[in-house]
Formats: structure tokens, C-alpha cells, sequence
């Protein structure tokens, strides 16, 4: 008989325990999170964009404008993270 009384001591003891823990959640105020404001970014002016989208906009044409073939190979370089090749160094001769 005592494991009985014993095991119901335990249940109205856990139950008091859930209810009361319930309660102190239940009145609790939260307090409000304060919004973050980071300033907004503007991207700065990059001719390479202006360039790809004038590209764009000449369909067919662009493949043998030379221009938009510069200005893709520059895109790709920075996709890729290439660094530009160097120019060659022009001779004196050479002119």
C-alpha cells in the first residue's frame, strides 16, 4: 500500500511542479527586441554593369562587338577571381 501513496505523492507532486512552471512562463512579459538599423548599402557606380547591360539589350549584335567581348572576359576574370594579365612591355622597335 505505501508504493501506492507514494507513487501519487510523486504524480501531484509533478503536476504542481508542471502547472506552477506553466503559470510563471504564462505571466512572464517579454521584453521587446530592439530592430537592428544597419544603414542600407548603395552599390557603387560600376561602368563594367553599365557596360553588360548595354550588351544585353544588343542581343545577336553584341557577340561581335568588341566592347562586349572586353567586358565579358573582364565578368568572367572577376567570377573566376583572375587577376588581369599584365600588358606586355612594348619594345622600342616595335612601333
Amino acid at each position: 500500500m505505501e508504493g501506492k501513496v507514494l507513487a501519487r505523492i510523486a504524480a501531484i507532486v509533478f503536476v504542481a511542479i508542471a502547472i506552477t512552471a506553466t503559470v510563471i512562463e504564462m505571466t512572464r512579459e517579454e521584453a521587446p527586441v530592439p530592430a537592428s538599423t544597419a544603414p542600407a548599402l548603395q552599390p557603387s557606380a560600376d561602368p563594367l554593369r553599365a557596360t553588360l547591360r548595354r550588351c544585353q539589350q544588343l542581343g545577336e549584335a553584341a557577340s561581335s562587338d568588341a566592347d562586349c567581348l572586353a567586358a565579358w572576359a573582364e565578368n568572367r576574370d572577376r567570377f573566376l577571381g583572375r587577376m588581369p594579365a599584365p600588358e606586355a612591355p612594348q619594345r622600342p622597335g616595335d612601333q
